[in-house]
């Protein structure tokens, strides 16, 4: 990134953080402070549709101020079809052609209004894992430079995330957008004005741990390992047995980018059914930490989920190394009935770490459009749209 963009970003990121208390988000992306954990209501299905249209509202209004701040050229770029094939292809590795348009081909003000839609798609302490994430591109860029290694240089950049719309946003309409680069994948849906179970979700982190310089410690994905790590630490022998399906973890996560993420069947590891109180709760405070990512409102949606399919159904699974820190490699899992979150830490000798939320019916939205579609037509079901 030349001096003119490193200056545009920095602007962009401070004007933004105007907009969210940026200290407390810092340091729950950080891993330390108070529990983000979500309550999980008895909301009927109705009360808990009509509590996220605030959020689809909030969203489609930031969608049209960027729209509309665009030139014809820029909106070329970054608008697509609803129905595309691009709004299901998605990735994590730093690459430079990506669909959608660059931070770095944004003006500071446009950038803004961006950074506005992702925080009104996210809650606090999603947009402040997402933000911190995007800094680290910087502090990779200059860890590489300092050390001579060139080959990925020009794809370590700040300004390479960027922003798609599909379909029209409106307050009642069917919609949708992503926002991409290296370790972000977030894809959001809108329809009929109801917003979607917003997957995939896909954050990651390099380094996972700062080792170094004025931020030695941050660890952005900090609160996904603890999480984890306390629920095994909680295991007994027998359990354990279960929960830890091997040594040798694996080389990402085993969905990978894949348009449409399928089960593990059967499940694997160590069902919640096998586990005391106390050790669901640990379970609930980890399956939390993902739903916080999410608007309260739409966070509710996703509890109702887990509710539907019951987390005495829910499994979770280790594999690798069992002490922390760098250099001991490991792997988890959680699958329910309708969703698994996987979370990888493997590459750089186990200090660049990989976490995504996919849902079996509700990627992209496929549940919501498919009932849509049903309803409409006066059909009885169905399935969603093709990939």
């Amino acid at each position: 990134m030349n001096i003119a963009r490193k200056i545009r970003f920095g602007i962009c990121l401070a004007i933004v953080c105007l907009t969210v208390s940026f200290s407390s988000v810092a340091a729950r992306a950080q891993g330390d402070g108070e529990s983000s954990a979500t309550s999980r209501p008895s909301s009927t299905s109705d009360e808990l549709s009509a509590s996220g249209k605030p959020v689809a509202e909030a969203m489609a209004r930031a969608a049209q101020a960027f729209i509309a701040a665009l030139d014809e050229d820029q909106r070329a770029t970054a608008l697509f079809e609803f129905d595309g094939p691009e709004r299901t292809g998605w990735h994590y590795i730093p690459k430079r052609n990506r669909k959608g348009l660059a931070f770095n081909d944004m003006s500071a003000g446009q950038t803004q209004l961006a950074h506005a839609l992702l925080n009104a798609s996210l809650s606090s302490a999603g947009y402040g894992k997402a933000v911190t994430i995007m800094s680290l591109e910087q502090l990779v860029k200059d860890a590489e430079e300092a050390a001579g290694r060139t080959f990925m240089l020009g794809l370590r950049d700040s300004g390479l995330y960027f922003t798609c719309i599909f379909g029209e946003p409106t307050e009642d309409g069917t919609w949708g957008w992503s926002i991409e680069g290296h370790h972000i994948s977030l894809n959001f849906t809108v329809v009929a004005g109801e917003p979607s179970v917003f997957t995939p979700h896909f954050l990651g982190s390099e380094p996972h741990r700062v080792v170094e310089g004025p931020r030695a410690g941050l660890r952005a994905l900090g609160r996904e390992e603890d999480a984890a790590r306390a629920l095994l630490d909680s295991l007994d022998e027998s359990q354990r047995a279960k929960a830890i399906l091997g040594e040798r973890p694996p080389r990402d996560i085993f969905t990978r980018n894949r348009p449409q993420a399928e089960p593990f069947d059967p499940p694997e590891g160590i069902a919640a059914a096998e586990l005391d109180a106390d050790q669901k709760a640990l379970l609930s405070a980890l399956i939390d930490l993902y739903i916080a990512n999410v608007p309260e409102e739409v966070a509710a949606l996703r509890s109702q989920s887990i509710q539907r399919g019951g987390l005495d159904a829910t499994y979770f699974a280790w594999i690798g190394d069992t002490e922390p820190g760098i250099g001991h490699p490991h792997y988890y899992r959680v699958q329910g009935p309708e969703f698994m979150i996987e979370y990888d830490n493997i590459q750089l000798d186990a200090n660049h770490s990989h976490t995504v939320w996919r849902d079996f019916a509700g990627d992209f939205g496929r549940d919501l459009l498919a009932e849509h579609h049903a309803a409409d037509h006066g059909e009885g079901g169905g399935e969603g749209e093709d990939d």
